[in-house]
């Protein structure tokens, strides 16, 4: 455990030399004084689980972590058999929506070792959605702890073969059995894991929304809060019966600007330029984006993040300066959008060639995140043997 907790000390953060002690004392006798308790299963589902068939969110491993907040204080850490909970019909999560998660993922190394992909960074974000939706932070050091404690114990769980991951869950809910409107006073963390497959497993013929909303500014857009993607799903529904994969999301106040695709973030190549909406209180601020354009400013590429109109898309498309355009998140990775319509109007983008940025870049962050080729920024955690 004493080496998980100083792994923060190699994240990219700059640290001068009294701070780096500082958070060596902090996280070491954090890490020495945090007990999990370690209720093991009786029988796993491993050889029952089907890993040449994985899909995605469909199978999850045999233990999840769960801890307690009362008192003012977390507290009961603890890992157990995966299975249903207990919990009052009057909890607050049920009635005002304190609901919030994350997405994480861990690969398998060819040597076997297993890291996770930037939990800090999720750490961090999930501690946003905590503070927007009034529900109290979960110390980056228990985040990323429990998470590693779990992966170690359900380590078989994780798939050896690039393109499949072992997918993580953090969530929190509200748990005070109280008919009030307020926050809670008490809540549960929770992490829950499973081997996935692709989530996207073609290119994806999506529809820009002119109607419907996912997000307006002053709301919780830019938090993973459950009742963001509630009401997404109709608007959703709706386009996969007119055909459409995806809906790609624009602004709430004239729908003149581009935001978001479905539940991941959006990217362009126009006129070899890397544009994305840059982040506001109505866009995500995705992992998976910020790798993308940590990737790309390395290259060299030249990448704006900036207000996205509707109509330099269209135009793009038109004239053929937009050469390619797809998602980024947790679950999609990097998934190629093959056409777009606007207004009933469909436009078909050309399969990107292997050289083409989406695919030269998901290549090279495929082989940082399983290990086939140094991680020289240093996103890789990997879970000790505890």
């Amino acid at each position: 455990m004493y080496l998980a907790c100083t792994q923060v000390l190699c994240s990219p953060a700059c640290y001068n030399l009294a701070q780096i002690v500082q958070l060596f004392v902090t996280y070491n006798i954090f890490c020495k004084a945090m007990n999990i308790e370690i209720t093991k299963i009786t029988n796993s589902r491993l050889s029952e689980t089907d890993f040449s068939d994985l899909g995605f969110g469909k199978t999850f491993s045999d233990h999840m972590f769960i801890a307690d907040y009362t008192g003012g204080e977390w507290r009961n850490f603890r890992i157990v058999p995966f299975g249903n909970i207990t919990i009052s019909p009057a909890a607050s999560v049920f009635h005002y929506g304190q609901a919030f998660f994350e997405g994480v993922k861990a690969y398998k190394h060819a040597d076997g070792q297993v890291s996770i992909f930037r939990p800090y960074k999720n750490a961090a974000r999930f501690n946003r959605s905590a503070a927007r939706l009034c529900a109290p932070k979960v110390p980056e050091q228990l985040f990323v702890e429990a998470m590693a404690r779990l992966i170690d114990l359900d380590r078989e769980w994780v798939p050896q073969h690039v393109g499949n991951s072992l997918y993580i869950r953090p969530f929190m809910i509200a748990t005070d059995a109280l008919l009030g409107v307020r926050p809670s006073d008490e809540y549960q963390f929770m992490i829950l894991t499973g081997p996935s497959g692709a989530y996207f497993p073609k290119p994806l013929n999506v529809k820009i929304e002119t109607h419907y909303t996912r997000a307006c500014e002053g709301g919780i857009g830019f938090a993973k809060a459950a009742g963001n993607y509630a009401g997404a799903l109709m608007p959703s529904q709706l386009a996969h019966k007119e055909g459409f994969d995806q809906l790609i999301w624009t602004d709430a106040n004239k729908h003149e600007y581009i935001e978001e695709m479905g539940a991941a973030n959006l990217m362009f190549v126009l006129n070899d330029t890397l544009i994305t909406a840059s982040c506001r209180d109505t866009v995500l601020e995705g992992v998976t984006r910020d790798t993308i354009l940590e990737l790309a400013r390395y290259e060299h590429m030249n990448v704006e993040e900036r207000r996205v109109s509707v109509k330099e898309i269209i135009e793009g498309l038109k004239d053929g300066s937009l050469t390619e355009a797809f998602g980024v998140g947790t679950a999609a990775t990097i998934a190629p959008i093959a056409a777009i319509t606007f207004e009933g109007e469909r436009f078909q983008l050309a399969e990107a060639p292997e050289t083409s940025f989406s695919k030269r870049t998901l290549k090279k962050l495929n082989d940082i995140r399983y290990g086939l080729a140094e991680d020289t920024f240093g996103w890789n955690y990997f879970v000790q043997n505890f």
